[in-house]
């Protein structure tokens, strides 16, 4: 089992960057392959990037797409979220979420633990 802690959300205006991080509990984090989603108001929870348990492989939404990275230290249990040029567009919580699934995947359904979740906000 892992326990995962999101930090990193804030108030930003839109060409901005943000970094999210996720902090996994436990010692088997380079077990799971991990991803990172989102949820704004009213919408249902997208699939943003995800990447495979040694990091050699990510896996991106289009709408991310050449703005958003992906990594993970695994001696540190912790993946990132780079997100740079934000748009509004892109304001929802944002969740991290592993995965015993080999590979990366974008399917939420895969996922089996996630975290609580941390607010991005870009302003117009």
């Amino acid at each position: 089992q892992v326990q995962l802690v999101e930090s990193g959300g804030g108030l930003v205006q839109a060409g901005g960057s943000l970094r999210l991080s996720c902090a996994a509990s436990g010692r088997t984090f380079s077990s799971y392959a991990m991803g990172w989603f989102r949820q704004a108001p009213g919408k249902e929870r997208e699939f943003v990037a995800a990447i495979n348990r040694s990091g050699s492989s990510t896996y991106y939404a289009d709408s991310v797409k050449g703005r958003f990275t992906i990594s993970r230290d695994n001696a540190k249990n912790t993946v990132y979220l780079q997100m740079n040029n934000l748009k509004p567009e892109d304001t929802a919580v944002y969740y991290c979420a592993a995965t015993t699934v080999v590979g990366a995947t974008r399917n939420h359904y895969d996922y089996m633990y996630w975290g609580q979740g941390t607010q991005v906000t870009v302003s117009s």
